[in-house]
């Protein structure tokens, strides 16, 4: 009878189911359940705060708005306290803050009716998504094989969209008239909670255990922390890179607050069809995140990213103001054009690897510069319409998000790995010759990746 290479030495990792490492699939699973927990709010939870309890506009805005500024905090120290405590324990500390706060508010602030005590215990919450979820983005950084990044990261934001926008909008639409809105949110924490329990008791990949950063004298919390900033300086690719994440969901963040005033209001689309363009937007995002990885990982992280990432992004900016400007209401073009969209965000996946790369020993602190353009572009988007959209109008505004993808495109070509190979040669280069050809590191940090 015939033995796999793994029976025969069990040394030897067993092979990627769909390109996700068979050492972290529990954390995939994880984070799905997580983001499946902490989405089941998005669609209702500031109608309930505003008709249910009774709170004022102005204060749920300042209640979410808190809200940003934490999880924007939360992002940038995923990665740094990833280099000191691990990405295991960082996950621990996000879950463990999310259930808490989320407890408390619904056991105490809600029923006490508190606006100051939700303004704390969610506000508060804000740092824990954050830290769970790109917590394990910097685990499959340093765990997953170099050659199959893309594509693991893919199937991260798979996850984290899959149960975010997705599974969550939808549970909450499937519960709430059964159970009630309150009871549902007890059902988010359950969810959390499984996430949680999945990653500690079987995600086993040892890298995650411990502190990422291999340089002594960093390992104090100031010098850590430090170096999340100065790495972006001290290599500027690595701030470029931060730049370039930045503008990858500008534009979306943008797009969502200001593109369904202008197609309801001006265009005659309704509130019902603008929500069936998200959900385009979201499902062609999705189709494209795992295979846009995996072309990274075979042809070009640097090309991937500024042709299908950029460019795609730019061109369809442009088209979410033009197409229904020129057809009107055409309901079919409008929603080419969102898919576009989703495309194009899908587009920058290859960009955690391409800036690592840069410098390998402090991937924990190059991805805090990563997450920190994440956490910037909730803010920035909406700023960019409500600073322009006044004195040059909707369309005007879409030509600033379609030029800041552009410029993503020219740094991005700016961005070369330390060593310039062609992918195909790295991967080359990265394979052992006679029987050592099989064996492949899972759970260790890995060289950067060479590619033109």
């Amino acid at each position: 009878m015939l033995r796999t290479p793994q029976e025969r030495d069990p040394s030897l990792p067993r092979p990627a189911v769909l390109g996700i490492p068979r050492a972290l699939i529990w954390g995939y699973i994880g984070v799905l359940l997580f983001m499946i927990g902490d989405g089941v709010e998005t669609s209702y939870l500031p109608t309930y705060f505003k008709t249910d309890l009774g709170f004022a506009e102005a204060s749920v805005g300042i209640i979410f708005t808190v809200y940003g500024v934490t999880a924007a905090v939360g992002a940038f120290l995923a990665g740094g306290l990833s280099d000191l405590w691990g990405p295991r324990r960082v996950m621990m500390a996000g879950a463990a803050c999310w259930a808490v706060c989320h407890a408390l508010m619904l056991a105490v602030a809600v029923p006490a009716h508190s606006y100051w005590l939700i303004l704390f215990t969610y506000g508060l919450r804000g740092f824990g998504y954050p830290l769970f979820a790109y917590g394990f983005m910097v685990w499959i950084m340093a765990g997953a094989p170099e050659r199959q990044l893309g594509k693991a990261l893919g199937w991260f934001w798979f996850c984290f969209t899959m149960g975010y926008p997705v599974i969550g909008s939808a549970m909450v639409s499937f519960l709430k008239p059964t159970i009630g809105f309150y009871h549902t949110l007890w059902v988010s924490l359950a969810m959390i909670v499984a996430g949680a329990l999945v990653v500690l008791l079987l995600l086993r990949e040892r890298t995650g255990f411990q502190g990422l950063s291999r340089e002594p004298e960093q390992v104090g919390l100031s010098r850590t922390f430090l170096g999340c900033f100065t790495v972006m300086f001290t290599k500027p690719r690595v701030g470029m890179g931060a730049v370039v994440r930045l503008i990858n969901t500008t534009s979306q963040f943008g797009v969502w607050v200001f593109v369904p005033l202008f197609l309801i209001d001006q265009v005659g689309f309704s509130a019902q069809e603008w929500a069936s363009l998200l959900i385009v937007m979201m499902v062609s995002n999705l189709a494209c995140v795992v295979t846009f990885g995996a072309l990274g990982d075979r042809w070009s992280r640097r090309k991937t990213v500024a042709w299908l990432g950029g460019v795609v992004s730019a061109i369809a900016c442009l088209a979410l103001y033009y197409v229904p400007s020129t057809a009107g209401h055409d309901y079919l073009l409008v929603a080419i054009a969102a898919g576009a969209l989703g495309v194009g965000m899908a587009g920058y996946v290859p960009l955690p690897p391409l800036m690592t790369s840069q410098d390998p020993e402090r991937k924990g602190q190059i991805m805090s510069a990563y997450t920190l353009g994440a956490g910037a572009s909730m803010a920035f988007g909406p700023l960019i319409g409500t600073v322009f959209i006044g004195s040059i109008g909707i369309g005007g505004a879409m030509w600033i998000y379609a030029a800041l993808h552009l410029l993503s495109t020219v740094l991005v070509l700016f961005m070369k790995t330390p060593e310039t190979l062609t992918a195909h040669d790295a991967l080359a280069a990265e394979r052992p010759a006679g029987p050592e050809a099989e064996r492949e590191t899972v759970g260790a940090l890995t060289a950067p990746c060479r590619e033109l």
